[in-house]
């Protein structure tokens, strides 16, 4: 039985959220506890930081003092500019180039005004039906490289009569949202696994060209956050049609990231250790699986903190 509980913020990690959010939530189930992880890079996280986003001390205080300096000028856009930690979100990913982190501030924004039918009050509290249908979950443990590891399950669990894509979008930005606030997750990154096991032909007339689009547009160009892998399993043929849609739209880079893997598990196990997997991606991972319902009820208790995160962006019409 999942238990829900909160601690209080401790001092030293107060600064690394935009709310003043007093408590942290985590949910505990059995032996294992799930939360948000905000400490400090841990030795071996910032070896990956120092090797490939070339930080370090001298680059963070330089690269946060040039990318306040370059975001001063963008009168029409409303950010956390006294907040270091913040600022290093967006250096990590862009290796400390602040012109570039610039760059991906700006995207990031524009992408959020640009859907802001998406995005608009965006807050877990009023997106509880994906996390119940369970088919977007993150693991409760990282894969061998440190990295976050997002499964989305859009074939026989998907009941398209139940929850749009449009929903699956708003879950997977609320759980990228939560990912950026945690420094190993922005050093080391993320995979994502899309298992199509029992995917069906009505289903795919459920995708559209705009939301494929939309789906490349944000990994592409919007997201804080490293992406290094997204791994296609169990996907039948029909996939095809599926992934059609999204290939006109995808660069080399992101493209060479997409691997499919069908039933193949050693195939999959050449990219994530067997010890990060459950048993049905062949797996030895001895944790409890992280249910929908049980992140809802952990990134609930973090509504104020979207709230925060939702209140910056580009001026709207009428806005000073």
């Amino acid at each position: 039985m999942a238990q829900v509980m909160t601690t209080p913020v401790p001092p030293h990690i107060a600064p690394t959220l935009l709310s003043d959010m007093d408590r942290l939530p985590a949910v505990k189930l059995g032996d294992f506890t799930l939360q948000l992880e905000l400490e400090e890079l841990k030795p071996e996280a910032k070896e990956i930081a120092r090797k490939e986003l070339r930080e370090n001390p001298d680059t963070i205080r330089e690269g946060i003092t040039a990318l306040r300096d370059l975001l001063k000028g963008e009168k029409d856009l409303k950010v956390p500019l006294d907040n270091d930690i913040w600022l290093l979100r967006f250096l990590r990913p862009c290796k400390f180039y602040p012109e570039s982190a610039c760059d991906l501030i700006k995207r990031y924004y524009a992408f959020k005004k640009k859907h802001a039918d998406v995005y608009d009050g965006l807050l877990p509290s009023k997106e509880k039906n994906i996390f119940q249908q369970n088919i977007l979950t993150v693991q409760p443990n990282r894969d061998q490289f440190g990295r976050r590891i997002l499964v989305i399950e859009l074939g026989k669990k998907w009941k398209t009569d139940k929850v749009s894509l449009d929903e699956v979008f708003k879950g997977a930005v609320l759980f990228v949202e939560a990912a950026m606030l945690e420094p190993e997750t922005q050093v080391c990154g993320a995979v994502v696994v899309f298992d199509m096991d029992g995917l069906s032909l009505s289903q795919t007339t459920k995708f559209t060209p705009a939301f494929a689009k939309r789906i490349v547009d944000w990994l592409q160009e919007s997201i804080p956050v490293r992406v290094k892998n997204i791994h296609i399993v169990n996907q039948p043929y029909i996939f095809n049609i599926v992934f059609a849609l999204f290939k006109p739209f995808l660069r080399e880079k992101l493209k060479s990231r997409i691997i499919f893997h069908g039933t193949d598990r050693k195939s999959l196990h050449k990219h994530m250790s067997p010890k990060c997997l459950p048993e049905c991606y062949g797996g030895t991972l001895d944790l409890p699986r992280i249910d929908g319902p049980q992140w809802y009820e952990l990134l609930v208790m973090c509504d104020k903190e979207y709230e925060a995160i939702n209140s910056y962006g580009y001026n709207k019409k009428g806005e000073l």
